[in-house]
């Protein structure tokens, strides 16, 4: 069986095993009351874009790995005094973000990206 992970997310719970996920419009309220706010467990999913985020988020008790699957995009993480921008051009290019820091990204092309993110604590303000 094929799934496509804009349509279906992959939760990896402590043990390792898998969960399938169906994306829906409450799909961020249903994996924190499903998994117990994500505790301990891994979230694999993937999104399109064709403009700028309009949040910061941040993962306090894990690095979060963003692939680049299509199009272009620049990933801007808040180092406190510092914005490190990281641009990703090609197709698998990848940034590991680490634990606590805020990232948000810019685009103006249409761009898919894959997501392992540990999602417990996950926090998002305006940008």
């Amino acid at each position: 069986m094929s799934l496509d992970l804009a349509s279906t997310f992959v939760v990896f719970e402590p043990d390792l095993s898998t969960a399938l996920i169906k994306v829906g419009p409450t799909v961020y309220e249903e994996l924190d009351r499903r998994f117990d706010g994500f505790r301990g467990r891994v979230l694999i999913s993937s999104f399109s874009f064709e403009s700028d985020w309009p949040t910061w988020e941040m993962h306090p008790v894990g690095d979060e790995v963003v692939c680049l699957l299509s199009g272009e995009a620049t990933l801007v993480l808040d180092r406190g005094d510092v914005k490190e921008m990281v641009r990703l051009r090609e197709p698998g290019s990848y940034v590991v973000i680490p634990k606590g820091t805020w990232h948000t990204a810019r685009t103006s092309v249409p761009t898919k990206m894959l997501f392992v993110t540990p999602s417990e604590g996950t926090e998002n303000k305006p940008l």
